[in-house]
């Protein structure tokens, strides 16, 4: 009988982890499944998408391996991402690719973002009543994704976790190992970069 993992409760994850330890398949495949896609996404976000997958499936290996020492202080799921992020900034270490806090950062107005980061003053509305203005907004995804991708890693990494997939900063700092200042330094600078591309696209 297959054993129901859904509820995040401590009680139940702690099961979870009592099974993944046993060598259980079932709850390695829920737990594949949860968090695959998302360890995946923190890895492109440091070393691009190359090699994004090898590093996940090294962070895997290294997770199984260092489950019966886990002590639970904080949950699977953010273990598992600090695990897949300590082995992409090391793989990019070794590679001597690793950019600096300041890399790509230009000074721009500080009045442009509130105290949390977010943008103040209104970006264009698009129309998109029509088929000119429908193609405008695919390349205006193209020309956001591109100035995301041209993000120094670590840049990269802040703006995934948190504008993508939710996380709060203090929880962007235990994985990615950045006090709580330059976790919100590069949360401003990628939002900043990202914006600014927008900026340009509009007046052009």
């Amino acid at each position: 009988m297959k054993k129901n993992f859904k509820s995040k409760s401590h009680a139940d994850e702690s099961l979870l982890i009592k099974n993944l330890i046993d060598g259980d398949t079932f709850a390695f495949e829920h737990v594949v499944a949860e968090y695959h896609n998302l360890m995946l996404s923190v890895a492109r976000a440091i070393v691009g998408d190359s090699i994004a997958d090898e590093v996940v499936q090294e962070a895997w290996i290294s997770a199984i391996k260092a489950l019966p020492k886990f002590e639970g202080r904080s949950s699977l799921k953010t273990w598992l991402v600090q695990i897949v992020s300590n082995g992409a900034k090391s793989r990019v270490r070794r590679e001597n690719r690793y950019s600096s806090l300041d890399d790509g950062w230009q000074a721009v107005p500080s009045d442009k973002f509130d105290h949390t980061g977010h943008r103040i003053d209104n970006v264009a509305q698009w129309e998109t009543a029509t088929p000119e203005a429908l193609l405008s907004n695919t390349q205006l995804q193209k020309v956001i994704e591109q100035a995301f991708l041209s993000l120094p890693a670590m840049q990269r990494a802040t703006m995934t976790m948190v504008d993508m997939e939710g996380y709060k900063v203090d929880e962007v700092c235990n994985i990615l190992d950045i006090s709580s200042s330059n976790a919100r330094v590069l949360l401003h600078r990628a939002r900043v970069t990202v914006h600014d591309a927008i900026e340009r696209y509009q007046d052009n």
